[in-house]
């Protein structure tokens, strides 16, 4: 009896398992066509949106600025060269790189010995010259004197001819007396002659002695020039560089000793593209004096100077592309000749344009704004000036328009797209919506009139939603979901 009673507990626990087994399997079964029912229903396509940033076009009037590189140098620049050779014997106080200097002042001394004596020497030539240029003057006049005694004696011994020749017509005279009386005559006109050639002698020597006296100024002249370029003064004020000279050393002429910079009348140099100088022309094709902006960057502190352009260079340079312009600083405190800074010239203002990132832009000059449904639009724009980052562009008829600021290979006309401004904020969009076949509408028509846990409002809504040839798709994937579960 104990044996049967095992063997029917085996048999029931064998059978309870067996049943068990069964069930599970059913459920398993019945769990995977409800799986496989659910993959089969088609899903809803959805067209992919692509969020972008867009900017308002706005035309407004904006000055264009453009933008190059210069290096300051002063207008005033003065080389310190030695005149004379010889040793520096004095030095001005601050005489160094960077020392300051004021126009008249002493700057350097030469030692002056070998050129003083030179002048004194110059000056004894000199009072000699003028006391030859005395005597000679004297002999001159002592000259002029036995000249006109001569010429006296002379008219003396014409006369006394003239009579003896009367007493010989007269038959009271001699011949004799009239030959030695002609002879007496023509010794005195000989001794004239004699006196007129000692007073053109003594005329040369004072000509001679009237050269020797310019010469001789003329040397003293230069002996005190010579002196004087042993001082070596500045020409006007300013500050010291490339200093290379100290007290005692020998210089030779002609060497460099110093520069003056004067720190005041700073100019930039600044190179422009042709492009770029063609629009800095007015209509006579003269150069505009614009206005410029230098910038130095030091240490993280922008210096700022203002000034205008005055002038350009007379030949483009072997080698070299553009046009060199000047401008003229105004107040550059702070600026120093040789600084490299960025030069910002203000061009005419232009009316009628708008400011756009120039990541707007594509290689065509064409723009993606944003159209109905937010679907996207191709539009040309007129390129005008490129700001560094930025573009100015005259946009006919799209006046308060859209723009995308970051084109990207994805971007197209036609494509839909989620719209963000500048402010973080995204643009108001139409709600996203589908096209539904026949079939579906029906299937989503039924369901909805036939669910007794839906609002009869919200019926209404719905099913007036459904009339339509585009369905939210929100609605659309929140039924097919309830369909589905």
């Amino acid at each position: 009896m104990r044996f049967l009673g095992r063997s029917l507990t085996g048999i029931f626990l064998l059978a309870a398992t067996i049943g068990i087994l069964a069930l599970a399997g059913q459920t398993i079964y019945s769990a995977l066509q409800e799986r496989w029912a659910q993959e089969s229903t088609p899903r809803t396509a959805r067209e992919r949106v692509f969020s972008v940033n867009v900017v308002t076009i706005e035309a407004e009037t904006i000055t264009p600025v453009l933008q190059a590189f210069g290096e300051l140098r002063s207008r005033r620049t003065l080389e310190l060269r030695a005149s004379a050779g010889g040793t520096v014997v004095e030095l001005a106080d601050g005489f160094e790189e960077g020392g300051t200097v004021e126009a008249g002042q002493l700057l350097l001394r030469i030692d002056p010995t070998d050129f003083e004596a030179a002048l004194t020497i110059a000056r004894t030539d000199l009072s000699e010259a003028e006391a030859d240029l005395l005597d000679a003057r004297a002999a001159l006049e002592l000259a002029k004197d036995d000249l006109a005694n001569a010429g006296r004696q002379a008219d003396l011994r014409a006369a006394a001819l003239t009579r003896q020749q009367d007493l010989v017509t007269r038959r009271v005279g001699t011949e004799a007396a009239v030959e030695n009386a002609a002879l007496a005559a023509a010794a005195a006109e000989q001794a004239v002659l004699s006196r007129r050639q000692s007073v053109a002698s003594a005329g040369l020597k004072v000509t001679n002695a009237e050269a020797t006296l310019s010469r001789r100024k003329v040397n003293l002249a230069d002996a005190e020039r010579k002196l004087a370029d042993t001082e070596i003064r500045a020409t006007f004020a300013g500050t010291l560089s490339d200093v290379n000279v100290v007290q005692g050393r020998l210089v030779s002429a002609n060497e460099k000793l110093a520069q003056i910079v004067d720190p005041d009348t700073l100019e930039v140099s600044f190179r422009v593209s042709t492009a770029q100088y063609a629009r800095l022309l007015d209509e006579a094709g003269g150069l505009v004096k614009a206005e410029v902006d230098v910038m130095l960057d030091v240490a993280g502190v922008d210096l700022v100077a203002k000034g205008r352009i005055n002038r350009e260079s007379a030949a483009v340079g072997e080698g070299q592309t553009g046009r060199l312009l000047f401008a003229r600083l105004d107040q550059a405190t702070g600026f120093r000749p040789g600084d490299f800074v960025t030069v910002s010239i203000r061009e005419t203002p232009l009316e009628r344009v708008s400011r756009l990132p120039a990541s707007a832009i594509d290689a065509a000059g064409t723009v993606l704004v944003l159209g109905e449904n937010d679907r996207l639009e191709s539009a040309e724009v007129e390129l005008l000036r490129r700001q560094g980052d930025d573009i100015l562009v005259r946009a006919r008829g799209l006046q308060g328009r859209d723009v995308v600021a970051e084109r990207s290979p994805v971007l197209g006309a036609g494509i839909r797209v989620k719209a963000i401004r500048a402010d973080g904020a995204a643009a108001p969009t139409a709600p996203e919506t589908v096209a539904l076949s026949d079939e579906r509408r029906a299937a989503l028509r039924a369901f909805v009139e036939g669910n007794t846990m839906m609002p009869d409002e919200a019926k209404a809504r719905i099913l007036k939603a459904l009339e339509q040839d585009e369905v939210p798709a929100s609605m659309v994937e929140r039924l097919e979901g309830r369909m589905g579960g």
